[in-house]
């Protein structure tokens, strides 16, 4: 689907406040409140809009240890891809996992209650033999930056969303 200007300014506005109003959304897009609404819809079905969510912010909720994992697997071949990329889809405590190019092949995101619980999840992860080679953990310390907006503008400079 390519996108125009006009859906360009309907995603930046959505992505930064997702319970905005349909005429607050018409507004920010220049565009009647009907036509903008099926923009939307046509966006969503489309797969470009995959869901609203609430930034939570946890560490007001409970204490939580934040931990990056690099990750290298023993054998690099497509089954083996596969059973670790299933094993790690069903851990609620890995909230993100990126397969990556370079040194090493998997680049984790996990959340526990703390260190003792992350470790209990590594434990876990090495015993179900999921050819995982070597892994280096990195305890976050610090939040410097942790965006959910994604720079449209500057990602797609061809359809800018300050232009018609």
């Amino acid at each position: 689907m390519k996108l125009d200007a006009i859906d360009l300014r309907i995603l930046e506005a959505i992505q930064a406040d997702g319970r905005i109003t349909k005429l607050a959304l018409a507004e920010k897009a220049r565009l009647s409140p009907t036509p903008c609404w099926m923009r939307l819809r046509k966006l969503e079905k489309a797969g470009i809009v995959t869901g609203y969510h609430a930034r939570v912010a946890l560490r007001r909720v409970a204490p939580v240890a934040s931990v990056m994992m690099e990750i290298t697997l023993g054998n690099h071949r497509q089954a083996d891809f596969d059973r670790f990329e299933r094993a790690i889809a069903a851990i609620p405590e890995i909230v993100a996992c990126w397969s990556v190019g370079g040194g090493v092949d998997y680049i984790l995101k996990i959340m526990t209650a703390d260190i003792d619980a992350y470790q209990r999840l590594v434990d876990g992860l090495l015993e179900r033999e999921l050819g995982i080679d070597r892994y280096f953990t990195y305890i976050v310390t610090k939040t410097v930056k942790d965006e959910t907006v994604l720079p449209l503008g500057s990602l797609l400079p061809q359809a800018s969303a300050g232009q018609d």
